[in-house]
This record gives structure tokens, sequence and C-alpha cells, in this order.
């Protein structure tokens, strides 16, 4: 049996899609291919091969062991998409952002979740054939339609009534996220209720955290800040909303939307090319504040729209549900600890 050791500390901070991700793969591997491959997490014994999920310095440094095997990095960030989140002196980004690179090029296998980083990332210097694109994925156990009689009672637990039409965002609140534009699109909907699911998971360091503070603890009426929640708790909010609203002007693959889609929830995102290789066909979408606003009015106002593109949602839910991931998984490990004998790595 092949020995996969995970590293990762994403799940320390909370209300990151990075965390959402690792959970979902670390669930399948222990359910669907628990008979292919013996998986651990944080383990500092002989491993096939090692996937790192986050970049903490004290994984840099054990990448060096030989016991690491193969050793797997996974691509959640590059510098450019850090910008508008996280906010550090000029020297320490520029460190920041060099070690990231670096942390990468020490990998000898590449994966990221949407195929657009492969080219950013070769311009880095990384060999266009260590890098894999492999989707991320969200579990229909966890996220699912609900019954209309719990829809209804969630709805009566948060005080909103039946007929109002509810639009959700969901993230970490900050500048990227496109947050200001969620906030005007309240204030220019106030016949709509807005909820944004998600707070600060970096705290003060939180890029404009005095601004989205402010916004936050003073919200325009109708709108409410949930601040994070569990993903458990996501599910109930995903299924009350008509719309779920995503405005943010940079991403790799937000497992926001693919949990949006596996409940059958209409998707509306800022018209970014990095969607395209990934969810083209399935959501709806605007360039800036107006054409958002415009496709959210359209959708409030025309029950058919929405239908169409939930059994779109509910599409893109099978191409990225668990059943079609668990294949690719086990074809990529496989062949990493095929390559990985070939080469001397795997002891």
């Amino acid at each position: 049996m092949i020995r996969i050791n995970m590293f990762s500390q994403a799940v320390s901070v909370q209300g990151q899609g990075v965390g959402s991700a690792y959970q979902e793969l670390m669930d399948l591997m222990r359910t669907r291919l628990v008979d292919e491959f013996y998986v651990t997490n944080n383990k500092y014994g002989v491993s096939d091969l090692t996937h790192y999920h986050t970049i903490n310095p004290t994984y840099f440094a054990n990448s060096f062991a030989s016991a690491r095997g193969r050793k797997i990095g996974y691509v959640h960030f590059l510098p450019e998409t850090l910008e508008g989140s996280i906010k550090l002196p000029n020297l320490a980004k520029k460190v920041f952002y060099r070690y990231v690179i670096d942390f990468y090029k020490r990998m000898d296998q590449i994966v990221v979740v949407n195929p657009i980083f492969i080219d950013k990332l070769v311009k880095y210097g990384i060999k266009r054939d260590r890098v894999k694109y492999i989707p991320n994925f969200v579990s229909k156990a966890e996220f699912y339609p609900e019954r209309q009689e719990k829809k209804n009672a969630f709805r009566h637990q948060l005080g909103i009534p039946l007929d109002k039409f509810v639009v959700l965002g969901d993230g970490q609140v900050q500048a990227r996220k496109g947050v200001d534009d969620f906030v005007k699109l309240a204030k220019a909907n106030p016949e709509m209720q807005f909820i944004w699911a998600g707070g600060f998971s970096f705290g003060k360091i939180t890029d404009g955290y005095d601004h989205f503070k402010k916004l936050v603890d003073n919200p325009p009426k109708n709108l409410t800040f949930t601040g994070i929640i569990e993903r458990s708790k996501l599910v109930d909010y995903l299924n009350i909303a008509d719309v779920f609203l995503l405005p943010s002007f940079d991403e790799l693959f937000p497992m926001s939307v693919l949990e949006a889609f596996s409940c059958g929830t209409p998707v509306l995102l800022r018209d970014l090319d990095l969607y395209q290789a990934i969810i083209a066909g399935y959501y709806l979408s605007g360039q800036d504040f107006d054409q958002m606003n415009a496709q959210l009015r359209q959708m409030a106002s025309d029950p058919a729209l929405l239908n169409k593109y939930s059994n779109l949602a509910n599409e893109a839910s099978v191409k990225y549900s668990e059943d079609n991931l668990a294949r690719i998984w086990n074809e990529f490990y496989h062949e990493q600890y095929a390559i990985g004998k070939k080469l001397g790595q795997i002891r």
C-alpha cells in the first residue's frame, strides 16, 4: 500500500478555502481511497509521497529529509493573489513572496487548482511538466439541497420573511473579495436581504482592516455579517439564498462557489478570466458594480432565469463531485509513486 503523509496547518486559521479543500481531500482519502493508500497527517516517519498543503517554514526544512519520498506541493495562492488579502511592510512582503516561490520550487511535483496558474508558475522558473491541474471538489454529504421545510425553519430562525429575496456572499472580509461592492449592492437594493458569511481570518493584518471593521460594525440595515461560521452551518445559509454572489477581484478556484453549486444555488460572479477555464457556462457574471447590479435585479425578477442557473449549478456539482475527483486523485498518486520509484526517491 502506498504511504502518503499530508503536511498541513490549513485548518488552524478558520474561514479559509484552503482549509476546506484540505478537509475535503482528507475525507475522500479516508473513505473512497482507503484501500489504495495509507494516509497520515503531520507525521515525520518514512513516506512514499509527502503532500504539502501549506507552506510553513518547518515544512520547508523537513522537505530536505530523504524520508519524505517524492514531494508534492499544493498551490493555493501565488504572490500576486495575496495582494488585497494581507498587509505587510514592503521588506517583509518581498521576503515572504520570495519564500513562497522557493517553497514551490523545492517540490518534485506541483498541483494547481486552476490551469491558468500553470503559465504563471512557468514564468517563475518551474518546469511545465512538473505542474498538474486537479480541481477542487465538494462532498454532497456536506453540501446538498435541503428540504423546503428546513429552509423555511432557518429563515424563521434568522427573522427573514419567506418571500424575501436573499443574496449570500462568503469568504474572508477583505478588499480582494470585493466586499465593498457587496455592501454597495446591498445599499442599492434595500428590498433584498444580503448576508456575508465570513470574517477576519487574519485579524488586524488583513489589508484594509480598519475600513472593513467599520463596515462590519455598521452595515446597511439589509446586510448581515455573520462572522466566521462552521462549514456545517454554511449549508443552511446556501440553501436559503436565492443567489450566491461572489464579487472577488482575484481567485484561484473558490471552494465557496463549488459549495453553492452543490446546494443547487444560482451563482453570480465578477467576470474574471480565471473562471473561464474551469466553470464557464455554469454562472452569471458582471464586469463591475453596474453589470452585477443589473444581473442581480434580473435574477430577482425572473424565476425562470433562477431555475435555469439552479439546474446549471447542479450540473457543475456533478463535474466537481467526489466520484469524479476520487478517480483523478487515485490516478495521480499512483503515477507519482511510479515516478518516485523510477527516480529512486522512494525507499
